[in-house]
């Protein structure tokens, strides 16, 4: 995949004067790109039963109307006014897939899928906020972009129980991309698009996790561990003048208590790796059906046609503090001192040759860790 044409700017510009901070169009970001599928195979996942995908349109009233997939056929739509939405696409396609490589200035875990949507002439979904980054690539055909600033005082609309939209906005962006342009989109940005003509969209988004969500799971690791079973303790008390009121030194030992877990490193640390690794969406794993022997993966090391893959999709992430892990979809695999450079090459998923895979063989310990995430059915032999 080739890199991003950033003209004037570099990523250490756009992340210190526009991330999360404000919108940006770059013209031919990628210029004589058309798309990493085509608006057949997209329709053909949105027939898939385990593959997240709708249909947003306007009827003749101007009434919006939602449609959830699988699809049988899309000839009820017509040819205009409708936009094919299909979640998670990277998951089923690699070429789409290694569009997330065009971003590799921002850390992986805070990517989450890449969604493609294709859209008749006027199909869009309306004006809307989001509540993450996004980076949006022009495929095939047209498309026209507006793009305001955030404003509390926008009118929130509801013009279908599955459609929260926003009012009238001020642009700041008002552009037609083509193919290859790039637009990205900071969190709570008022934006509309609508197609001008047949066209294809690929939507890089990131991952947001909310402070409810991060509290919310960090307390099911801790019962799913069993490690807060331990109860609050106050030795030491003195007398209570004011039986009947809770008081502040009370409140900041429980805080001080419950907050115990927080600076467990080990334990904090396990369960970032494994929520921020966990994937949102269907992964189509290849378990194989007798496990392989370490002995059967260093035979294959001679055999030049084969080519170790990565499963599209997957997250992956080594982390190093306290202790050396390597997580793939929130499984936790212990590394070595020794084997840390192999799994930074692993969670880098690019598909390894038996050459390559044969430079890390000397430590035995890469060898049983490749084995381990191929019989986990996260890397694949083809």
């Amino acid at each position: 995949m080739k890199s991003i044409n950033w003209g004037d700017l570099t990523p250490e510009l756009f992340l210190k004067e526009y991330w999360q901070q404000k919108p940006l169009l770059i013209k031919q970001a990628l210029p004589n790109f058309q798309g990493t599928i085509d608006a057949n195979d997209l329709a053909g996942l949105a027939m898939e039963e385990q593959i997240e995908s709708r249909i947003i349109s306007q009827d003749a009233d101007n009434n919006w109307q939602v449609a959830d997939g699988p699809f049988e056929n899309f000839e009820q739509f017509g040819e205009t006014n409708w936009t094919l939405l299909v979640q998670a696409v990277n998951n089923w396609s690699r070429d789409t897939d290694q569009l997330i490589s065009l971003f590799d200035f921002i850390p992986r875990w805070r990517i989450d899928d890449v969604m493609v949507s294709f859209s008749t002439p006027n199909g869009g979904v309306g004006a809307h906020l989001d509540q993450y980054d996004v980076f949006i690539l022009q495929g095939e055909g047209k498309r026209r972009w507006q793009v305001g600033l955030p404003d509390s005082g926008l009118e929130t609309l509801i013009p279908h129980p599955d459609l929260k939209q926003v009012g009238d906005f001020e642009p700041v962006i008002d552009e037609i991309t083509q193919a290859g342009d790039l637009l990205y989109i900071p969190p709570n940005h008022p934006h509309n698009g609508v197609s001008v003509e047949n066209s294809l969209n690929f939507s890089i988004g990131f991952q947001a996790p909310s402070s409810q969500d991060l509290w919310s799971g960090f307390a099911d690791k801790i019962i799913d561990d069993n490690s807060g079973e331990q109860r609050f303790g106050d030795q030491g008390r003195t007398l209570a003048k004011q039986p009947e009121v809770l008081e502040q030194k009370d409140i900041s030992a429980l805080k001080s208590f419950m907050l115990e877990k927080m600076s467990n490193d080990s334990l904090l640390s396990d369960f970032l790796s494994q929520q921020l690794t966990v994937s949102h969406h269907t992964l189509e794993l290849l378990i194989p059906v007798e496990p392989f022997e370490q002995e059967q993966v260093i035979d294959m090391f001679d055999d030049d046609s084969i080519h170790f893959v990565p499963v599209s999709g997957i997250k992956s992430l080594v982390c190093l503090t306290p202790d050396a892990n390597l997580f793939i979809n929130g499984d936790k695999f212990q590394l070595a001192d020794s084997s840390i450079e192999f799994a930074k090459v692993l969670a880098g998923q690019r598909p390894l040759t038996t050459l390559d895979a044969k430079s890390f063989s000397s430590c035995l310990k890469n060898t049983q860790l490749l084995t381990n995430v191929l019989n986990k059915g996260y890397w694949y032999i083809e």
